[in-house]
């Protein structure tokens, strides 16, 4: 199991390990309100969040940062990784902890394809939805797998069985120290620290194997979502849809405006892929004031 890292626990924050959908899911909660859920990418864990975590709570939210399933000090799993499945596991974390909802949701990268499913599903126990730099399936992530269209390589290696666990394995740290530099625009961010901290939680063939779970039910998260669009329905929670400036950028809003024609776009300048470590006050600048406003149904969704 990764360390603790204990030290890094915001202000007022506790750990928990709660039993959702068959599974254990370690979540760290802070604050008092209404609830605000955080959901990381890959390949971190809930510390993405921890710059952000108390300037939330100190806004008057509940504030649950969990390790996806999986991954961090969650529970080992062998299956469960479509996104509909582990929308499933938030909705019943949030039961468990006696915070059903409305919901405030912000994902990032895979944490964002979570928060995109449990928003389709779950639009009534949603109060407001923020994607973070990410390329929905079937809504822009094709292009964004396809390098022959400008997409990135890792997703069709870490989709395939076995490979990745057995060139990553005893290799990791070497990778993440390549990796967090290829996708990150802000100098400095990504410590030797931080680097052992990734290191710590995805070290060795079983950790590797259920990060690459998440990738590997992508095709049929996209076959699911593309059906829901081509039904004609669309998002019915108001949406935030944010980039990093030298990743992103404007196509998170752009590739999601066919399902969600309400959505507001943001733009972090100065960014590449991991916004909410990079430049962590100028998306809390984004984030608080439109997590404050109250909900309104887009038109579409009232006619």
């Amino acid at each position: 199991m990764p360390d603790d890292h204990d030290d890094d626990l915001p202000d007022g924050f506790a750990r928990h390990r709660i039993t959702a959908n068959g599974t254990e899911l370690h979540t760290i909660v802070g604050g008092a309100g209404e609830p605000v859920l955080l959901l990381h990418g890959w390949p971190q864990t809930w510390r993405a969040w921890r710059h952000l975590m108390r300037p939330l709570a100190d806004q008057g939210y509940t504030v649950i940062a969990p390790d996806l399933r999986g991954t961090g000090r969650s529970a080992r799993a062998d299956s469960g990784y479509a996104k509909d499945d582990q929308a499933e596991d938030m909705r019943q974390l949030l039961a468990a902890l006696d915070l059903p909802g409305p919901v405030r949701l912000v994902g990032h990268d895979i944490g964002g394809m979570v928060a995109f499913s449990y928003a389709r599903l779950y639009p009534d126990l949603v109060h407001r939805l923020a994607l973070i730099d990410l390329a929905v399936p079937g809504l822009g992530l094709e292009k964004a797998m396809n390098p022959a269209t400008g997409g990135s390589f890792h997703f069709g290696l870490f989709m395939t069985r076995e490979a990745p666990e057995l060139l990553l394995r005893g290799n990791e740290r070497r990778f993440f120290q390549w990796w967090f530099p290829r996708l990150s625009a802000a100098p400095g961010v990504f410590t030797p620290e931080e680097i052992d901290a990734t290191t710590a939680s995805y070290r060795g063939h079983d950790a590797l194997r259920d990060g690459f779970e998440h990738y590997r039910t992508l095709a049929e998260d996209a076959r699911v979502n593309r059906a829901w669009a081509d039904s004609g329905e669309e998002l019915r929670v108001p949406l935030l849809a944010v980039g990093g400036e030298y990743n992103a950028g404007i196509r998170v809003a752009d590739n999601l405006r066919p399902v969600a024609p309400h959505v507001e776009a943001a733009v972090v300048k100065g960014s590449g892929h991991f916004v909410p470590e990079e430049r962590p006050q100028a998306l809390l600048d984004e984030l608080v004031p439109f997590l404050a406003r109250q909900r309104v149904r887009p038109r579409s969704a009232q006619s």
